[in-house]
């Protein structure tokens, strides 16, 4: 569990109303209402198509919602692309991590951030200043990167994990959002990156947690949201939840379980 709870009497740092998306007749989410304090970790579980990516896409800005509304840092937002959310400090780390292999470590880290020395014709890539950076922000994530000139390509599942969190730690995020981070990795690695979302959150970054795997969710959270076919149909704390409550919430054995605030 997160060592970072904010108390209840916090602003939330994300807060939704009533958000759907709908893809023609097929909705994918239906009114969802969710609020996220500052430094708080959310796991985010339920079954294939129950509607969990679909909710990280839109906070995300990956894709626009049907309906709804969203307001970050108490702000009203409507975010047009992914840049736009992350010009606010919302980071996402998808399962397949969005990675190019062919560029290094480094360049991965700073990839559309490039920073630049020199102006007009004669700008070049400062690339010993992002060599250092990109080594500030890996270290402590305890995945050890052999070199931040090394290319992705090379690297393990873990290590490939800690780039893509080193990028939320270099752009200072407020809100990470985390789609299933240790799907494609070893017991051992898994740990490793679970010790470097523990990381972030000792920082107070807010994240969001999506993962099939319960002992995780109850774990590494301070709230587990359950999604069913496109709603909302659990927000319990995981101080008192167990993985049975989870999971019957997730297959319809219990029809619903929304904690008071």
């Amino acid at each position: 569990m997160s060592e970072t709870m904010p108390q209840s009497t916090s602003e939330p740092l994300l807060r939704i109303r009533g958000l759907s998306k709908h893809y023609g007749a097929v909705q994918a989410l239906r009114g969802v209402d969710l609020d996220i304090m500052p430094g708080e970790t959310v796991a985010l579980v339920g079954d294939n198509g129950a509607g969990k990516s679909t909710l990280v896409k839109l906070i995300s800005g990956a894709i626009q919602p049907s309906g709804g509304e969203m307001a970050f840092a108490g702000r009203p937002v409507r975010f047009a692309s992914t840049d736009a959310a992350r010009a606010l400090g919302i980071e996402t780390v998808y399962q397949d991590l969005g990675l190019c292999n062919n560029l290094s470590v480094a360049e991965n880290i700073f990839l559309g951030r490039e920073q630049t020395v020199g102006g007009g014709p004669f700008r070049f890539l400062a690339k010993r200043r992002m060599h250092r950076r990109a080594k500030e922000a890996l270290h402590g994530l305890t995945i050890n990167v052999p070199s931040t000139k090394a290319k992705v390509l090379g690297l393990s599942g873990g290590q490939r994990q800690a780039v893509s969190l080193a990028r939320t730690k270099l752009w200072s995020s407020s809100l990470v959002l985390l789609d299933e981070p240790t799907a494609a990795l070893g017991v051992q690695e898994t740990e490793r990156a679970m010790e470097a979302v523990r990381s972030l959150q000792a920082a107070g970054v807010a994240i969001v947690l999506i993962t099939h795997q319960m002992p995780m969710a109850l774990a590494m959270s301070d709230r587990a949201i359950v999604l069913r076919r496109g709603e909302k149909v659990g927000d319990l704390s995981t101080r008192t939840a167990t993985g049975d409550d989870l999971v019957s919430l997730i297959t319809g054995a219990r029809e619903r379980h929304i904690e008071a605030a």
